[in-house]
């Protein structure tokens, strides 16, 4: 198959984003800490690979299957990563926070039933199937994605628990791609227009790059160290010496008393 020069330059950006990533992922030795984000984001490069092989190689029909089958651990990873965030934030020590697992646990159920209704709601003229279905599942979870990091971002202020500089960064990324993402699907989804059209075309570059601007901005984000703790002022230092002694001394006396 022919690839036009767009195309290219958009494979060639994907394939050196994604390197890029990883290689910061291993140096900055994030890896550790976010298992499932680096597990994404090797898949998206092994992904970039195997389709380009495919697509120079093989027919239009076998690329087609190719693409619709990895779609699937695609997504499943997304969640995967929307679920290493949710652990990050609401499991500072490695429990869930008591205020936190239940209201959770109702928005995910919550925003499960909001996506699949919003996905519902454009005309699909050849059922669910081949390019309908990969169209309502990239709906459905750009959808799910954007709604379930809003429930997280409004649980965390509500429950008073900090987001960690380098977690909120791969959830900022994940948000900004996922919301043009659903932007688009929507345009194409909701007007109907034919997807060999130059404005469904149009449309689809303009994903692509909400893409690649993602993995750039992890690239940055995640190489930088995050802030130091900042200092405490010496009235509560000075608090939290007195407390500190006070314990001793109350330790001490409880312990003389059981002698």
């Amino acid at each position: 198959m022919h690839l036009i020069r767009s195309d290219f330059l958009f494979w060639a950006a994907g394939l050196l984003g994604h390197f890029l990533l990883i290689g910061v992922l291993w140096t900055r030795r994030r890896m550790k800490s976010f298992p499932i984000f680096t597990l994404f984001i090797a898949f998206e490069f092994l992904k970039t690979i195997v389709l380009f092989v495919i697509f120079r190689t093989a027919t239009r029909s076998t690329y087609d299957v190719a693409y619709y089958w990895l779609v699937t651990p695609d997504l499943l990873l997304q969640v995967g990563v929307t679920y290493e965030i949710a652990r990050h934030t609401f499991c500072p020590t490695g429990s869930w926070a008591p205020d936190a697992k239940g209201p959770f646990t109702v928005g995910i159920a919550v925003t499960v039933l909001i996506a699949a209704t919003l996905s519902s709601i454009p005309k699909y003229p050849k059922g669910l199937s081949g390019a309908s279905a990969l169209t309502w599942l990239n709906f459905f979870s750009s959808a799910w994605i954007c709604e379930i990091l809003l429930v997280m971002i409004v649980l965390a202020a509500t429950v008073h628990l900090p987001w960690k500089t380098h977690v909120a960064r791969i959830a900022q990324g994940l948000g900004f791609f996922s919301l043009i993402g659903l932007l688009t699907s929507a345009g194409q989804n909701i007007t109907g227009m034919d997807r060999n059209s130059s404005f469904s075309f149009a449309l689809t570059y303009i994903r692509m790059t909400a893409y690649l601007i993602g993995v750039a901005y992890w690239i940055v984000m995640l190489w930088r160290e995050a802030p130091a703790p900042k200092e405490l002022p010496r009235e509560m230092r000075n608090g939290l010496f007195t407390l500190h002694r006070r314990l001793e001394y109350d330790l001490q006396k409880f312990r003389a008393l059981r002698k």
